[in-house]
Parts: structure tokens; sequence; C-alpha cells
């Protein structure tokens, strides 16, 4: 009888639990490390519940927590340079929604800017990814914790901005554009004829985001290392993370989930980032989210050849000299095969030990 009991009361509790997930999906803290204030902005997809807010403002140093329930999709990004009244409206320098307000009031962001993309599974299996597709305006890591699989954080903790292109170069250097967004061009938008992961390659640009930043989104296509997966976990999203997190994933071989649901759906005339494979830790040229630099550490240059005209056959080079040059040379300038991208990662690793 006291068995019977206690069979019971466990069967309960599990299913409180089970209930519980099912409410509450998941909590999202948001944390700002970065030396001035950032605006977080947030977009449920379609179908999917709004969550307490749209935008709000994160001052340096500060936190702030949502709840999401199970099912919802959708996708968080920083806003900087922002300038609101008292009454909340005004416009920010990168990733503004185009609200003229704090809120935004289920807008997204207008490109570049770094995203973090989610969907939480109702079987209990997250997905979740940080992309570049729409360009990059600030460093930004997600760790998950307390949930099962391979849970792996994902991010860049990189200041593109520094190692930006001029011709991908917004303002002073306060973002960094996609390939896509500069140059609109079909080969580097996955779109037209290059709508299909076999047609559309990685080129120079996405190379280079891969480069400094191997778990994030380089490119629309760019999912075996990029897509990750977690069940029942909570999300820490971090702006401007001092260091690189040393959570890693229990299996470093990338492996097909059968499962493919969307992962948000880029803006700027971006592809979305489809085709779910879980991520692998296993990353190439360094750290796990990129090259940690700051000030003259960081090489940046202009590139010439291709760059301002995506259909020439001229080789891109930077004419400053730093290593970024090597992902451009090559028998293309925009894509290579998979002895030449090796060679080049290893050079550029070779390269990174020695600065």
């Amino acid at each position: 009888m006291v068995l019977h009991s206690l069979l019971i009361m466990i069967s309960i509790s599990f299913a409180i639990l089970i209930l519980s997930r099912g409410v509450f999906g998941a909590t999202f803290t948001f944390v700002n490390k970065c030396e001035y204030t950032v605006w977080p902005g947030i977009l449920a997809n379609a179908g999917t519940p709004s969550l307490d807010s749209t935008g709000f403002e994160l001052p340096q140093g500060s936190t702030r927590t949502f709840i999401a329930p199970t099912g919802w999709s959708g996708r968080f990004w920083g806003r900087t340079g922002c300038k609101f009244d008292e009454s909340g409206l005004g416009i920010c320098s990168t990733g503004d929604c185009g609200s003229g307000q704090i809120e935004c009031n289920g807008a997204g962001a207008a490109p570049p800017a770094t995203l973090a993309e989610f969907t939480l599974g109702t079987v209990g299996q997250d997905f979740y990814d940080v992309s570049l597709v729409d360009g990059y305006n600030l460093a930004m890591v997600v760790d998950a914790s307390g949930g099962s699989g391979m849970c792996a954080s994902t991010g860049c903790v990189t200041d593109l901005n520094q190692a930006c292109p001029n011709e991908l170069k917004v303002g002073d250097g306060e973002a960094c554009k996609s390939a896509c967004e500069a140059f609109q061009s079909a080969e580097y938008c996955c779109s037209g004829a290059y709508n299909s992961p076999a047609a559309c390659k990685p080129t120079v640009y996405s190379q280079m985001f891969k480069a400094f930043c191997p778990r994030s989104y380089s490119y629309a296509y760019d999912d075996p290392t990029s897509t990750f997966t977690c069940g029942g976990a909570d999300y820490t999203l971090t702006f401007c993370p001092s260091i690189p997190s040393q959570k890693s994933s229990k299996d470093t071989t990338p492996t097909t989930t059968p499962a493919t649901p969307e992962i948000g759906t880029n803006g700027g005339g971006s592809m979305s980032s489809t085709g779910i494979i879980s991520g692998s830790e296993d990353v190439q040229g360094g750290s796990q989210f990129g090259v940690v630099t700051s000030g003259s550490d960081m090489h940046s240059g202009t590139y010439s050849g291709s760059g301002s005209d995506p259909d020439s056959d001229s080789q891109a080079m930077l004419t400053d000299g730093s290593w970024l040059a090597g992902l451009a040379m090559g028998g293309s300038s925009r894509t290579y095969s998979s002895y030449d991208h090796t060679l080049l990662y290893a050079s550029a690793s070779v390269i990174l030990g020695f600065l």
C-alpha cells in the first residue's frame, strides 16, 4: 500500500513537471557585459505568442529574464546607439526595428544585426543558433543550462566591426553588412538560381565571418556547424561576453536531426536558417567562438577585386596584407575546393598562433 501511494505521488510529480514544461517552455535571461547600454529587440514568429516585451533597455551590467512557452519560436538581437526621449520615442544606430519606440511591436531588426534564433520544441527538443546571415553589429553568446542532449554554447565573441572590409562597413564601423546586403546579388543571397545548398556555396566574405566566429551562421546554408539542439533548457544571452564559454558538446560529430523546423525568418532580404543539423564543437582556427581581439590586435583592411563587383573574376585581396588575405586567395574569388578550404584554415591557424 505504501509503495502504491509512493508510485502515485511520483507519477503526479512527473506529470506536473511535464505540464510545467508544456506551459513554460524556457526562460531567457539577457546579460549586458558591454561598456554601453544595449536595447534588445524581440520578434516572435507568426503563430507564436509575444513575450512580455518586444524591446527594452538593458543598461551596462544589468540582466533581465523572460519566460517563453513551449512551441515558441522567434529571434532576439541587440540594438546599439539608441536615443529615446522620455516618452520612449527614438531611433537606434544599429539593429533598429523601425517602430520609432523602445518596443519593437512586431517589427524585426534592420540589417546588419547579430541574431539569436530559437524554436522551443513541443517534444522536448529545442533548436537554436546565432546568425550573421543578416550581418553583425555586436558580439553575442548563447548558453544553455539545465537541459539534456548536446546543449552546446554558441555565438561570437569577436568584434567583427574592427575586421570588417570597407565595402561591408557601416558608417565609421558601428556594424558590418553581409555580402548579400551589400551587393544584393543572388549568388551572395542564396536566392534565385542559387536557392539550394548545392548551388549556394561559401563566399570569401562568409568564410571570413566563419573564421572569426566558427559556431555562428555565416551564410544561409551554413547548417552543419551552426545550429544546436537541447532538451528542456533555459538560455542566457550575453552581449559582449568577456571570454568564450567553456561549455562543450557531449558529441563532437555533427549528426542530422530528423525534424527540420524553421529557425526564424531572416529579414533584410536574407534567407531563413533552415535544415536543422546539430552543431559540431570541432572548430578550426582557434577559439570555439572566434578570435578574441581588441584594439590594434585586430587586423582589418580593404578588399579589392571581387568585393565591389560580385561578378568579377579577379582575386579579392586585403590591401593591408593581413592574414585575412589568405581567405581571399585561390582559384576563385568566392568559392573553394575542400582542399583549398582546409589549407586556408590551417594557414590562418598557424598565423593566429603568432599574434
